[in-house]
């Protein structure tokens, strides 16, 4: 069973339409990346994902029981408030130090647990962000333009990070970024939105598409990847070619 289900989704705020018709599953395990230009609806689909905007149309169902993690853009941090890393992923105060430690572990930062937030770098800011949205061993991980902010080799090993609690945990992961080359480069699967589905599918296939190119071009010739995991799934990927529902792509087992 797809652990969340979009059919002809509609939003729009006001009379100005977003989204129009967007459909779109997610499979357990997979790392799907959103991309598209500013304005293309990306942020909206993904708080539409976690609940927080209504649609106007069509309907989102999820795996009964799904937790969701979430990782935003970024958090302000109030540099005169005496908080550890520790506590702040404690709060509101129902969850243990052992979890809020094996979260930090997965995160990738095990030593910052004592750290006072107002201290903390962008990059392992980040990362704690991360630890809080693992807490409740998420079935879906979702995160919005996570390393906004961080310099390449940070962005890199974030999402290296990522593909390990991909591994780790077994949970599905929906990333938005406009780090093309890089996000892309880290996912089975890519969506290309700008208003609904442009195309999806692996990123050599959407790369390959008449539809991205028309949106981002081809400056890169196609080359995605500053590094490229070893992925134990794959997946068969097609472009819609204009349609505005997604297709849904099969999966293969394949070594790179």
């Amino acid at each position: 069973m797809s652990l969340v289900t979009v059919t002809n989704l509609s939003v729009g705020y006001g009379a100005e339409p977003v989204l129009r018709n967007v459909s779109l599953s997610i499979e357990p395990g997979e790392i799907v990346t959103v991309v598209g230009p500013n304005g293309s609806g990306k942020t909206t689909l993904l708080r539409s994902l976690i609940g927080a905007v209504q649609p106007g149309g069509g309907r989102i169902t999820r795996k009964p029981g799904l937790r969701i993690g979430y990782v935003p853009q970024k958090l302000h941090i109030d540099q005169t408030l005496p908080m550890t890393v520790d506590r702040f992923l404690r709060l509101p105060g129902n969850t243990s130090k052992t979890s809020s430690a094996a979260a930090l572990d997965r995160a990738g930062v095990p030593a910052l647990s004592r750290h006072q937030m107002s201290a903390l770098s962008g990059g392992q800011l980040q990362r704690v962000l991360l630890a809080r949205a693992l807490i409740n061993q998420p079935d879906f991980l979702l995160l919005d333009e996570a390393t906004q902010g961080l310099d390449q080799p940070g962005s890199a090993a974030f999402y290296q990070q990522i593909e390990q609690v991909r591994q780790d945990t077994g949970c599905a992961v929906l990333m938005i970024s406009h780090e093309l080359h890089v996000v892309m480069s880290a996912s089975d699967r890519v969506i290309c939105l700008n208003g609904h589905v442009c195309c999806e599918g692996t990123p050599d296939t959407v790369s390959a598409a008449p539809e991205y190119r028309a949106l981002f071009g081809t400056g890169t010739g196609g080359a995605l990847a500053l590094y490229r995991h070893d992925h134990d799934h794959h997946h068969d990927g097609e472009c819609n070619h204009g349609s505005d529902k997604a297709h849904s792509d099969k999966k293969t087992e394949a070594a790179e």
